[in-house]
């Protein structure tokens, strides 16, 4: 059990010793006592008595010797010191990662929202940022884009996606969260497909000024271009983009991961006044992956702020010794060691939440986990508490301490931030790699308050628990630490804990049919996750009620692999079962109905059109293809034939599967019956070229 006691107790044990023995000498005497007379009925228990006295002389003595030997970290905690701005600790909701959260159902929704941005309940995020669509892959799908095309720049659809529904949902419980933005990819008019140009730079400006005027949300940052590297000459034409706009945010670059040299900004700017003036904040993605790729110090010269604007904590694990959440440890080192070692005064970590399908890629990446929104179920990970034990202790415009931020003795690291209005001060603490106890002493100066310094723990056996109340005697206090442990030691009141608890998980519901009537025109349905392209609800062709329809014709300038457009949903348990949907093609291109997706992680095979799965393609023509697709290796075409495909009128395509039996059928015909062991199992969905395609009546059974 850990203790926690001020310096000024510091004899407390030996005094506590020095009496028990003056009591343990005349216990031993009345012992003698009673053992010299034979009449005593007591005496054979005498014995007993005098090991209990010598046994507990022993473990106090064993205590003090114990508290003496453990390793010491003394620390000077100045309120007059000096160190950077704290900007705060927040989230990216990009990569389509919060793709499957707003089809939770309330009141489930709104507690996964609460454990996420509420003050003082969850991870209390002080920064969001969000991706600025372009109906392209940038991860685990494609985020819709505001402006699909030129002439519409002119009149917007701020309704598509989630990311505006999400920032203002944060607002709604922190009005004071930081929103940010950046672009993954842009649509394929913009600047002719070259990213950097007076288009994007519009593109960009277009989607803050649409936050501002349609959700009354102020997007105070934003960068160029996710991990891609950067024209210097683009970021003055962002800035002067943003400003002719009349918007005060300002430039985050450039986003760069660690191999591409991430730090480089900062030594052209040292050149270049009109860089320097247009770029606000340095801000590289996960700064400490690789060792040797520490901040420049032309960065540490530049006199902006260092931010990891992108940071993974699944990055740091390999070393850990795995004893409560490898995850959450990575994670509290994370935080501590950007401020260390870089100067990094602000951490954005991917993601806020995993609400994405497992068969995508980097999965797990969340705080927290809600990808099933079908049953309601979500987790509350460590990660929550772990980003709370800094975000509920201390807020943007805090002050670190440099000189009360270092390592400790036996292992672990702390930093020291005060407020900037009064004599407050927060301490967090952690020793995840540390293998034993220690102790920290930390003496108070400056005029920091002289008031309680209330101590919450988090490890294997507490979760962000409020464990003891220090009162530091003669302006200084000690703190006994566990290893593999995460401490907040503050002068402030008013953290909590969520109580929310969420429904048992339930698998996606089977058989599942839809028609796509219930879901507004514009919009997704529920469930499904584009891949790439938009797969959106509009007013069917040639038939009455709604369907639903890819929209997306030329293809979109990339952040990375570029599959064709497919949406999907399901259960990677799925194993027999029929897929099948009504589709119409108008014009050239491909549609296309796949089954037994058992992996749809694009990172696997950057160049593959196709998740690992079947694919049952039909062209334009009445061509079609059976094939199986694997990341990595060549597609097996299992069966091809031709069909009478008018186009502008309705098909009927279906594939059904039963152990290693398959059969495709095309407007209620059968036209393949093959055997294949590829791919066992998997989920269902549909997909086009680049090209408009219609679908409806869409059902696994």
């Amino acid at each position: 059990m850990t203790e926690h006691r001020t310096e000024a107790r510091g004899g407390l044990v030996s005094v506590i010793i020095s009496r028990f023995l003056m009591f343990a000498s005349r216990q031993s005497a009345h012992f003698d006592m009673l053992l010299s007379s034979d009449s005593n009925p007591r005496r054979l228990r005498a014995p007993r008595g005098r090991l209990i006295v010598l046994a507990m002389v022993v473990w106090l003595c064993g205590c003090a010797s114990h508290q003496k030997s453990m390793p010491l970290t003394t620390v000077t905690v100045d309120g007059h010191g000096t160190g950077r701005i704290f900007d705060g600790i927040g989230a990216l909701s990009a990569g389509a990662s919060s793709r499957l959260l707003i089809d939770y159902s309330e009141p489930y929704r709104s507690q996964i929202l609460d454990y996420l941005f509420k003050p003082d309940y969850g991870a209390a995020l002080q920064h969001l940022k969000a991706e600025i669509g372009a109906d392209v892959n940038s991860t685990d799908g494609s985020e819709p884009s505001f402006a699909r095309t030129r002439a519409e720049m002119a009149h917007p659809d701020f309704s598509r996606g989630y990311e505006w529904w999400l920032m203002r949902e944060a607002e709604k419980r922190n009005p004071n969260i930081i929103l940010d933005s950046l672009a993954w990819g842009a649509p394929g008019w913009v600047g002719n497909g070259h990213f950097y140009s007076q288009d994007m730079a519009n593109y960009a400006a277009k989607f803050i000024e649409g936050a501002r005027t349609a959700y009354q949300l102020n997007v105070q940052y934003t960068g160029i271009w996710n991990e891609r590297p950067y024209e210097a000459s683009y970021i003055p034409l962002l800035k002067r983009a943003l400003r002719a706009n009349h918007l005060t945010t300002r430039v985050v670059c450039c986003d760069l991961y660690t191999q591409e040299h991430p730090w480089s900004i900062a030594g052209k700017m040292a050149n270049d006044p009109k860089l320097r003036e247009a770029v606000d904040v340095i801000g590289v993605h996960a700064p400490d992956v690789i060792a040797g790729t520490t901040v420049s110090g032309a960065a540490l010269k530049s006199g902006k702020p260092l931010w990891a604007s992108e940071d993974e904590f699944f990055y740091y694990t390999r070393s850990l010794p795995r004893r409560w959440s490898p995850f959450a440890e990575s994670l509290a080192m994370l935080y501590n060691l950007n401020y260390i070692r870089d100067r990094i005064t602000a951490t954005e970590i991917w993601s806020p939440v995993t609400s994405y399908y497992d068969d995508l890629a980097a999965p797990g990446s969340g705080l927290m986990l809600a990808n099933t929104p079908w049953s309601g179920h979500y987790e509350v990970l460590p990660m929550i508490w772990v980003t709370a034990h800094t975000t509920q202790f201390a807020q943007p415009g805090w002050h670190y301490i440099d000189s009360a931020c270092g390592y400790l003795a036996s292992g672990g690291t702390y930093v020291t931030l005060k407020s900037p209005s009064g004599n407050d001060y927060s301490i967090v603490i952690e020793t995840i790699t540390a293998t034993r106890p220690q102790r920290a002493k930390f003496r108070l100066t400056g005029g920091l308050a002289e008031g309680a310094v209330h101590v919450w723990e988090t490890n294997n056996a507490k979760t962000f628990e409020h464990v003891a109340d220090i009162s530091p005697h003669d302006d200084s206090f000690s703190v006994t630490l566990d290893s593999d442990s995460l401490y907040s030691l503050t002068t402030t009141t008013g953290q909590g804990k969520g109580t929310a608890t969420p429904p048992p998980p339930k698998p996606f519901p089977f058989p599942y049919e839809d028609n796509f009537e219930s879901t507004l025109v514009g919009r997704s349905p529920h469930y499904f996750a584009d891949q790439d392209g938009a797969f959106e609800v509009h007013r069917c062709t040639d038939r009455p009620g709604h369907c639903l329809e890819q929209v997306i014709t030329r293809k979109p300038i990339p952040w990375g692999p570029l599959p064709d457009p497919y949406t999907f949903l399901g259960s990677s348990d799925w194993r027999d079962y029929s897929v099948s949907v009504d589709a119409m093609l108008d014009g050239s291109g491909r549609i296309t109905l796949l089954g037994r997706i058992d992996d749809a992680d694009v990172f696997k095979d950057p160049k593959a059109p196709f998740p690992s799965g079947y694919v049952l393609l039909v062209r334009q023509d009445g061509r079609w293809d059976l094939d199986s697709a694997q990341y990595k290796l060549p597609t097996v075409k299992l069966a091809t034939g031709k069909v009478r495909f008018g186009l502008g009128k309705w098909h009927h395509l279906e594939l059904n599967f039963r152990g290693p039996h398959i059969r495709a059928s095309i407007d209620g015909v059968d036209v393949a019956h093959v055997t294949d062991t590829r791919d066992a199992h998997g989920m269902a969905g549909i997909g086009s070229g680049w090209n408009r395609a219609e679908f409806d009546n869409f059902a696994v059974r």
